[in-house]
């Protein structure tokens, strides 16, 4: 019995040692998951059950249980990379077959597809014609390298404040060229619906000496607009204004070859007169030229966000992320990736810091959750354990030429 004991120790050990030993090999493979051995007795079985007294005859390797614990998160320079803080894994597509894992180093291939270093899509949620993201079933990812459309201006907003204190121009008609027949000016750039920009300049002139009021006159690029007169404000005695807005603005037809009419809401609410020099305290509209992918980051929850040389952004997609009832569950099929298993449960897929997920942070990496400390001493002990166990061995071994030296 002594030999058999012995020998289930022997294996025991060595599978502790393997394990221990492919722990310290991947304790810089990123996304990586420390296993550990855990064994059970063994007892021999009889029709009518052991007995009170029954000796066990071994060990034997229960299960390699995989620590699912958070690895350290590294920062990195390439702005695919990924970590997950918290629960979940990457969702990825090799030809259809879904893998998980959660080495987060990605990178572009030649479609703009997000992919890992075996060609594995990241897998999540596309953006439509639109810019709306088409929440659903997940699918490979792509990054559009296209140039952002330019949007026409709908809107102009102004906020001034218009000397309570100034006179009528002593100079009439208005003319944009003739600086006697206005009060103050001041310019905004407008785009049209190719993403050309235009300088719309606006002219205030009082308009009567006796009441508080202004007329707004409008050039595009220089030239008159359709209706030079945009629209009259009127003020009451707090110098708040009264008029109704907004007004409409219309350029000249002129604007650009091939480009559609522009004509836009000319607002100038919250316009005052006060007894104070002029001031442009607001300026802004909608519109924006065409623009170039300049790069592009993920957000906590996934959401992948274009930055373009116009200035402006754009969402390019979502990250999804997937967990399990039983990680542990998964099956190990190397290169970072787990697949589902019927011990597993089938995978719950979202967004990242919903549910049980964790949150996504750009720019980095988990690294292994491998303790490097803790396994030199596993190593330690498991070369006891097999000295240990080839003592008894040895012993019984003893014991049986003993047996056979009797006379």
């Amino acid at each position: 019995m002594g030999f058999q004991q012995g020998l289930s120790g022997l294996n025991a050990a060595s599978k502790s040692l393997e394990v221990t030993g492919n722990n310290v090999a991947n304790s810089s493979t990123v996304g990586f998951k420390s296993a550990q051995a855990q064994f059970a007795d063994v007892y021999a079985s009889s029709l009518t059950g052991g007995g009170a007294s029954q000796v066990g005859i071994g060990t034997s390797v229960a299960t390699v249980a995989q620590q699912f614990t958070q690895g350290n998160v590294t920062a990195s320079n390439n702005p695919l990379d990924l970590a997950i803080n918290g629960g979940g894994f990457f969702r990825l597509s090799t030809g259809g077959a879904i893998t998980y894992s959660r080495n987060g180093q990605f990178q572009l291939d030649k479609d703009g597809g997000i992919v890992n270093s075996k060609g594995s899509h990241l897998t999540g949620f596309g953006v439509s014609a639109a810019g709306v993201l088409a929440t659903g079933t997940p699918s490979n990812l792509v990054i559009n390298t296209a140039d952002l459309a330019p949007k026409m201006t709908t809107e102009v907003k102004l906020l001034v404040n218009l000397d309570s204190r100034e006179t009528v121009p002593t100079k009439s008609p208005f003319s944009a060229t003739d600086p006697l027949t206005y009060n103050r000016s001041t310019s905004v750039s407008v785009f049209d619906s190719l993403g050309n920009s235009h300088v719309v300049q606006s002219y205030f002139v009082k308009s009567s000496p006796t009441a508080s009021t202004w007329d707004v006159y409008g050039t595009a690029d220089g030239n008159p607009l359709v209706t030079p007169l945009v629209g009259a404000l009127t003020f009451n005695t707090d110098g708040g204004l009264t008029t109704p807005q907004p007004f409409v603005a219309v350029l000249t037809p002129a604007t650009t070859p091939g480009a559609s009419s522009l004509s836009f809401n000319f607002d100038l609410t919250g316009t005052t007169q006060f007894g104070s020099t002029f001031g442009l305290n607001t300026q802004s509209q909608n519109g924006y030229t065409s623009g170039k992918l300049s790069g592009f980051a993920t957000g906590a929850d996934g959401v992948i966000t274009g930055r373009y040389t116009n200035g402006k952004s754009a969402t390019l997609g979502q990250v999804v992320l997937s967990n399990f009832t039983n990680p542990n569950g998964l099956q190990n099929l190397g290169n970072n990736v787990w697949t589902e298993t019927a011990a597993s449960g089938g995978p719950l897929v979202g967004t990242p810091n919903s549910g049980n997920l964790g949150v996504l942070q750009s720019s980095a990496v988990e690294d292994s959750n491998v303790d490097l400390t803790a396994e030199l001493v596993n190593m330690i002990t498991a070369q006891r354990f097999y000295q240990a166990n080839a003592q008894t061995i040895k012993t019984q071994d003893q014991v049986l030429q003993t047996l056979v030296n009797l006379r």
